[in-house]
């Protein structure tokens, strides 16, 4: 019932969105309504960021919702360059020197030269990784390196070309939580593993809130989402175990993981008030594990297209409410400026972006 929805006329003005996860694709949607012309420039083969391979298609369907969707704005005026990447002047020169490169690159300064404003709408792609003894080993994974080929595997042949991490017939362990953590348990069990298990730093939360966790704040408490119900149903056990901290990586001979030593942790306040975390002696173990999936979020989005300000996290440094950056013209929204966050967050930054944008090139803005 969704139809397209041209505007009646064009401004002239021309806008480059980076990135084509929700942030993107939010602003590009309001800015494209406001009369601009929006080109969104997207690295992976298919449009739609985290919402295409960084989300199972069990949990966000890609034909149903993010394609239909897509193309819905595609017929609203709206141009996407997929399998382009926006990279720094200095490399896309370099790629355009090696005869071997395959890949599509425009160079960052070279895009903003044609268009009148740019949005960086990249994520918060840079992972956290775990520096333990044994890291090295083959099978150890970040989240998104399991997760975005299980998907473009199941898109492009349902699984039968074989190019993603097969969990099937494997003992996964999970460390760290969160959506992407779930999603992990959950695409193991589809593959078939021997077991699933799931480390989590931070001890078992309450059922109701603690009374250090008063409205309005985020409830900490226990839940269940899909994946660890699943996981239960399949292993009968629930797949976490709180208050581990991981030590060490195990691997053969071959340089093959086969476990994951961990002990357990106490947490208790110090002198300062401050939460502490302490060992407790003796709790040492190996899990049996030959697939180890790293989620435990992300440090920022990659540097280097622009020379620009940097905020103390490692973000793309914009003020809430204007985003825009120490480079003319260009702005930034969503994860890449406020650091890892929901879908929500990002959608709404994507909008209020546009907005400014839209102020920006015309000196108003109707936009909400």
């Amino acid at each position: 019932w969704v139809k397209p929805t041209a505007p009646p006329s064009r401004t002239g003005k021309r806008i480059a969105v980076v990135g084509s996860g929700p942030a993107g694709l939010a602003a590009a949607d309001q800015l494209n309504k406001a009369g601009h012309t929006v080109t969104v420039f997207e690295r992976e083969d298919r449009v739609g960021g985290l919402l295409m391979y960084g989300i199972p298609n069990m949990k966000l369907d890609k034909k149903e919702v993010v394609e239909r969707r897509i193309k819905l704005m595609e017929e609203s005026g709206i141009e996407f360059v997929s399998g382009t990447s926006v990279v720094s002047e200095a490399e896309a020169q370099q790629v355009v020197l090696d005869a071997k490169a395959s890949r599509q690159v425009i160079g960052a300064e070279t895009m903003a030269s044609v268009h009148d404003a740019v949005i960086l709408t990249t994520g918060a792609t840079i992972p956290r990784d775990l520096k333990a003894p044994g890291r090295q080993l083959k099978g150890i994974h970040f989240a998104m390196d399991f997760l975005t080929p299980n998907t473009k595997s199941y898109l492009d042949s349902n699984l039968k070309n074989g190019e993603y991490i097969s969990a099937k017939g494997k003992h996964v362990v999970v460390i760290g939580g969160g959506d992407t953590g779930t999603d992990c348990i959950g695409t193991s069990v589809r593959h078939g593993a021997l077991s699933v298990t799931n480390l989590e730093l931070l001890p078992l939360p309450p059922n109701e809130r603690a009374e250090d966790n008063p409205w309005p704040q985020w409830p900490r408490i226990y839940r269940v989402d899909y994946g660890h119900e699943e996981a239960t149903v399949a292993y009968g056990k629930e797949p976490r175990e709180y208050a581990k901290l991981t030590k060490e990586f195990i691997g053969d001979k071959t340089g093959k993981l086969t476990g994951v030593k961990v002990i357990d942790v106490h947490w208790a306040k110090n002198e300062e008030g401050k939460f502490e975390m302490r060992e407790v002696e003796g709790s040492e173990k190996v899990l049996m594990c030959d697939l180890c999936l790293l989620s435990m979020g992300y440090q920022g989005p990659a540097h280097g297209l622009f020379d620009m300000d940097i905020d103390a996290r490692g973000n793309f440094a914009a003020q809430w409410g204007d985003f825009s950056t120490s480079v003319d013209k260009v702005f930034a929204a969503g994860d890449c400026r406020r650091g890892q966050s929901t879908v929500v967050w990002a959608i709404s930054e994507g909008r209020q972006c546009a907005r400014e944008v839209d102020r920006f090139l015309m000196g108003n803005t109707n936009l909400p």
